[in-house]
């Protein structure tokens, strides 16, 4: 069982929209050398829906070649077209992942019959475990308990990153789960929360900028100390925040930019945030020590 904070990996682009390669090796390199858990390449942080396939292995490659067996490797399979994930799951396990994590099928809006199908399917065209990925504010659908706990029964579905912001429902998941099958908040608010409730970890936005201290929250939480959890969620609570003040990865590749940890390019249809909104981000910033 992968536990701990795992990074949902920006994806750094030059200024004409390629891939900035270099750059992505060394943010997942700074990921590393902080005390990352995990390394979560091509998620939908990653701005996955604007990437080729052959990008995306691409990353997943590179991001393989940092960890070097220091740390596992999630890897993002997630879209909604089952075939093409079954064959692209295939090739991504040739690239010596650990685990692969698939958010639920978006625009499609399956039915909750469709979703353990699709589901069932991908998990039978590879060996690795598979982590569900439910954030119906961004997909449309929403997987429940009753979903995931039918799922879980498949020997290689081994998780669910939990998106819905929905406590109830991460409640009645990590009471009625499987022994071994693994709960990771998806939201960074919800961290410590979820952890107390029985989950295994975070798949995290802000560690992007602050992997370390995002990391030790995780720690302190699984850890039963969870008033050195709340001193640093306490603090980095307005970091957590503005990285949603526009749509995710905005916010968080903006603040980055003004770190001088990559250029702030996106792929269409994102844009650069509005100015007040990036004065807000760098106010935000320098609130809690990162500038």
């Amino acid at each position: 069982m992968i536990t701990g904070c795992g990074t949902a990996l920006v994806t750094p682009f030059h200024e004409d929209g390629s891939i900035d390669t270099i750059t992505f090796q060394r943010l997942a390199a700074r990921q590393v050398e902080a005390g990352i858990d995990f390394l979560v390449p091509c998620g939908t942080t990653a701005e996955s829906p604007t990437l080729n396939e052959d990008e995306q292995l691409l990353l997943i490659r590179i991001a393989c070649e940092v960890a070097a067996g220091r740390v596992p490797v999630m890897a993002g399979v997630g879209g909604n077209h089952t075939a093409a994930l079954q064959r692209r799951a295939e090739k991504v396990e040739a690239l010596g992942v650990q685990a692969l994590l698939s958010v639920t099928p978006y625009y499609n809006k399956p039915s909750q019959e469709g979703l353990l199908a699709h589901y069932r399917a991908l998990a039978a065209s590879t060996s690795l475990p598979i982590v569900l990925y439910s954030v119906a504010g961004r997909t449309g659908v929403n997987l429940e308990p009753e979903t995931v706990l039918a799922l879980a029964e498949t020997p290689n579905i081994a998780g669910i990153k939990e998106a819905s912001g929905n406590i109830a429902q991460i409640a009645r998941i990590a009471a009625q789960a499987p022994a071994g099958f693994a709960i990771y908040a998806g939201d960074d608010l919800l961290a410590i929360p979820v952890i107390a409730l029985g989950g295994h970890g975070v798949i995290s936005v802000a560690s992007n900028e602050i992997p370390g201290e995002m990391a030790g929250i995780a720690r302190h939480a699984l850890n039963g100390d969870l008033d050195s959890a709340r001193i640093l969620m306490k603090h980095y609570l307005p970091l957590m925040d503005v990285n949603f003040i526009d749509s995710n990865p905005v916010p968080v590749k903006t603040a980055m930019a003004l770190m001088g940890l990559l250029q702030p390019h996106w792929r269409l249809p994102l844009v650069a945030t509005s100015t007040p909104r990036q004065a807000r981000i760098q106010a935000v910033l320098e609130q809690v020590g990162l500038l």
